[in-house]
């Protein structure tokens, strides 16, 4: 994708230490001379609501059902900001870790974000690319002003005294177009090994069911969920891990570069999770997003979290059946709420499903043969995640080097064929988040 790309034939000192250098025709100014900003008000609140997100930028805010619903608690989006296609809408408070993009759409967003219009001779896709940099996001977070890092907020005179580095208006174009161009063909290759991911699952949940079912009635004992956990509540400390709840992958560790931007004193009201406790995100649970945690740390308030009556347990054969497909389908059954896709299941309705209990060899001998039949689609799940992760880190990496002028791009982007009239659906667009996002409900 990059064969043939070379540097520029000379280059210079942006004169600032974080930015380094820069080729020689290029001009680095402060971001105010750049954008200005922009707020103008719905007076109805009847336009499209929008979002901002660090993995997908701006993005239509649509119900979870599909309707036109605008997916928002707010009783009135009336004084909402307008946001026409091209603006530069920003999370002001989220904005150190890349809660910001141009919009491809006309809407309205939060109050609390800042909306901006790009200059004459300001590309907004090129700025968009720019200030999602590492590079950027380290220097956003530095100007932010606020007593901790989930506190910070950027304020448009701190924007305006960041220093942009500004191509001429051709490059800013073919740059775009390349990186556009690229991305397609990126985007490609991740939706297809997400695809592969999910038929491999599939073939692992295929396994479990059928080893789970074998100890079902009359062959096995089951009993009700309210004999076998019970639920728990344990405040937890701001110092202990933050886990996360995953369908795919259960309890893990919040990642740092999910960003932990929930304040200490959220993390204080977090609930306190022990090696063998069952995890539950009561509003997901119909989607599978239960498990058995091996770790020890501290979840959302709004988690379920429970532990074992029983002993002794072969954890792992409770964690699989808890997760099971049959298991799953009952809690969407069980399940309740105002409209489609916001189900919660609560304890009361969970306690009255039924749990098989074999005996403890019993339980050993189906986690020992799950394992030992899932064991290559593990593997093959591992690797091509692997692959995926190594893509986005070659797109980070292509993007920082073109947009910050290492590579000349301007002869390859001529060479390009003509872009799709189409743009990328929006839901695919969602399929290919950097990073998955946590099941919380904040």
């Amino acid at each position: 994708m990059i064969e043939g790309l070379k540097p520029y034939a000379e280059y210079k000192e942006s004169g600032q230490e974080w930015l380094g250098r820069v080729p020689a025709h290029w001009d680095v100014r402060r971001t105010k001379l750049i954008l200005r900003e922009v707020d103008s008000r719905s007076t109805t609140g009847k336009e499209q609501l929008l979002r901002v997100s660090q993995y997908t930028g701006v993005t239509q805010r649509k119900a979870a059902d599909g309707s036109d619903a605008p997916d928002t608690r707010a009783a009135s989006l009336v004084g909402y900001k307008r946001v026409s296609v091209n603006d530069l809408v920003i999370n002001i408070m989220l904005a150190w870790n890349g809660s910001m993009g141009v919009s491809r759409f006309d809407g309205i967003a939060s109050p609390a974000y800042c909306v901006y219009r790009l200059n004459k001779g300001a590309q907004p896709w090129y700025f968009h690319q720019l200030f999602r940099l590492p590079l950027y996001k380290g220097r956003i977070k530095a100007v932010s002003t606020g007593v901790i890092e989930s506190r910070l907020r950027l304020y448009s005179d701190d924007l305006g005294r960041i220093e942009a580095i500004l191509p001429p208006p051709d490059e800013q174009a073919a740059i775009v177009r390349f990186l556009d161009h690229a991305n397609r063909k990126i985007d490609g290759f991740i939706r297809a090994k997400r695809k592969l991911i999910g038929l491999l699952n599939e073939q692992k949940q295929a396994i479990i069911q059928t080893a789970i079912s074998k100890v079902s009635p009359p062959d096995c004992k089951t009993m009700p969920v309210r004999a076998v956990l019970r639920p728990v509540k344990r405040m937890g400390h701001p110092t202990k891990t933050l886990l996360s709840l995953f369908r795919d992958y259960g309890v893990i560790p919040k990642d740092s570069r999910e960003n932990k931007n929930v304040d200490v004193r959220d993390l204080a009201l977090c609930q306190l999770v022990k090696p063998g406790d069952v995890v539950m995100n009561k509003m997901k649970a119909w989607q599978g997003s239960i498990a058995v945690s091996s770790l020890e740390g501290i979840v959302s308030p709004d988690y379920m979290v429970l532990e074992f009556k029983i002993k002794p347990i072969v954890e792992d054969f409770f964690h699989y059946a808890l997760r099971s497909p049959s298991m799953v389908a009952n809690y969407r059954k069980q399940a309740y709420g105002v409209r489609p896709g916001q189900w919660r299941l609560m304890y009361p309705d969970f306690c009255r499903l039924r749990l098989p209990v074999p005996s403890i060899e019993e339980q050993q001998s189906i986690v020992d043969h799950i394992k030992s039949e899932t064991a290559a689609l593990t593997t093959a799940i591992a690797r091509t995640e692997r692959e995926i992760t190594l893509m986005q880190e070659y797109r980070t990496r292509l993007t920082a080097d073109l947009v910050t002028g290492k590579l000349d791009v301007r002869e390859a982007a001529a060479k390009l064929p003509e872009p799709p009239t189409e743009p990328a659906a929006e839901e695919e667009m969602e399929e290919l988040l950097e990073e998955p996002e946590p099941e919380d409900e904040r």
